[in-house]
């Protein structure tokens, strides 16, 4: 069957790199007859008065949603269009500390971590007993991490007190996290992508410049050969914040593998080009499978 198809990517991001993993999603979607356009979040204007609508002539069958808009993303779906991720899947994935929250409460293993109380940015709210309690807790390093973020761009390595009193202050405005450092995984990780229930392609990055392993921060890849153990962490983590398709990252822990992250959005350009494997097309297949089974 074909399908007419939306491909929405943020266009207030001056990286080609937002463009080309919608580009990827649709080039696959082409290839499988159906009829698919790309369009930036600014392009499809939200309307609400008495009712909800778009400005747009024409609704699509579904949409690919590689973008954070979640207001337009909502949008669209209660207009009665699929999307693909779901507005509540990213909102989730976007936000580590709910993400962390979901995981934990179904023991899936991740970092220990505590989240910093909302101070409304009052740094002076953390006093000398609060200091205290996230070092006896976590020791040196610690890491901080803000609740959003892309790129590893907002996760700081903290190695001393005085590190972890300014970064604390420098914080105090938007949420963030305490968490250990798993100095097992120093500077190497997992990405995991899954589609639905399987992981399609998995590679390994290392940096050795830099405790975080994202390539854009400097990392280096090669291809992975998950473990059932890796594979089942990683679809589980997946499913529990309702991601059709996701990059999962795992650290490498003394006892086995933890979960650092769900991305939603995960660009698939970099395992595309460590693997050899397209994961467009396993989420155009998805896709279709869903669809027929709501046909």
């Amino acid at each position: 069957m074909s399908y007419h198809a939306w491909i929405i990517y943020n266009g207030f991001l001056p990286a080609d790199s937002f463009y080309d993993f919608a580009n990827m999603i649709k080039e696959a979607a082409v290839s499988r007859g159906h009829q698919a356009e790309i369009y930036s979040n600014k392009e499809i204007i939200s309307i609400m008065n008495d009712s909800l609508s778009i400005q747009m002539e024409t609704l699509p069958d579904y949409v690919v949603f590689t973008d954070k808009d979640l207001y337009l993303a909502r949008q669209l779906e209660l207009l009665g269009i699929p999307v693909f991720n779901s507005s509540a899947a990213i909102t989730t994935s976007d936000d580590k500390i709910q993400t962390y929250q979901l995981l934990a409460k179904v023991g899936v293993p991740i970092p220990k971590t505590i989240f910093a109380p909302k101070t409304f940015g009052l740094p002076h709210a953390f006093d000398d007993a609060y200091f205290t309690f996230i070092i006896e807790t976590f020791g040196f390093p610690l890491i901080i991490k803000e609740a959003f973020g892309s790129f590893g761009e907002q996760v700081y390595l903290i190695e001393n007190e005085q590190a972890l009193r300014d970064r604390t202050t420098d914080m105090a405005n938007r949420p963030f996290m305490f968490q250990e450092c798993i100095t097992s995984s120093y500077g190497k990780d997992l990405r995991l992508q899954v589609v639905g229930d399987k992981v399609v392609a998995a590679m390994e990055r290392t940096s050795i410049n830099d405790f975080r392993a994202n390539v854009t921060a400097g990392g280096t890849m090669t291809p992975h050969n998950p473990t059932e153990e890796e594979a089942r962490l990683a679809i589980r983590a997946s499913q529990l914040i309702g991601a059709d398709f996701s990059g999962v990252d795992l650290l490498f822990g003394d006892s086995g593998a933890l979960v650092c992250e769900v991305n939603s959005n995960a660009h698939i350009r970099n395992i595309y080009d460590c693997t050899g494997i397209n994961a467009a097309p396993y989420i155009i297949d998805y896709i279709e499978n869903i669809l027929g089974d709501t046909q």
